[in-house]
């Protein structure tokens, strides 16, 4: 309400940002050097409304496994932090993606937590899809995945459920 006690109307330039940015496209990536070894991943959020996060997580010592669902876990946990309710996901990893869309069982043990995390914040969307890319699609997550390793540093919090 305005001052005046007349109902104000939205900007439509604004209204539309707002509509635009309940979208995304994350592009994940998750790596170790050594299997376990010194781990770390990366996130790229490319909101419709034409905005660009690019985060680095480093993890310590973890599996490449472990190191993707990381990578997924903070990219639905920054998303759903910014409103998203319509998230497309890309990793390069054909074990997380068959995982989440229930082609592969988890059977790893140490997986299973994240997997159910994973879940649970796919539930807390409106639209979720994730598919497979080929390595080269992905060079942006990658190269954000080692530059967490080389700098042993975070630009998103820990996700929750993460060893």
């Amino acid at each position: 309400m305005h001052a005046s006690g007349r109902r104000q109307t939205p900007n439509p330039s604004t209204r539309s940002r707002q509509l635009a940015a309940t979208r995304a496209t994350a592009w994940v990536d998750g790596g170790s050097r050594g299997n376990p070894g010194e781990a770390g991943c990366g996130v790229v959020l490319d909101l419709a409304d034409g905005r660009r996060e690019e985060h680095s997580l480093f993890i310590g010592v973890a599996t490449n496994n472990v190191a993707e669902y990381a990578a997924l876990l903070a990219a639905l946990e920054r998303a759903l932090a910014l409103g998203v309710r319509d998230l497309a996901v890309r990793a390069d990893s054909e074990l997380l993606v068959r995982q989440m869309v229930g082609e592969y069982r988890v059977k790893a043990r140490h997986l299973q937590p994240l997997w159910l995390r994973a879940q649970q914040l796919v539930r807390s969307l409106a639209r979720f899809a994730i598919s497979h890319v080929e390595r080269g699609a992905n060079r942006s997550a990658d190269r954000l995945a080692n530059r967490a390793i080389d700098s042993r540093s975070s630009s998103l919090p820990r996700p929750l459920g993460l060893p």
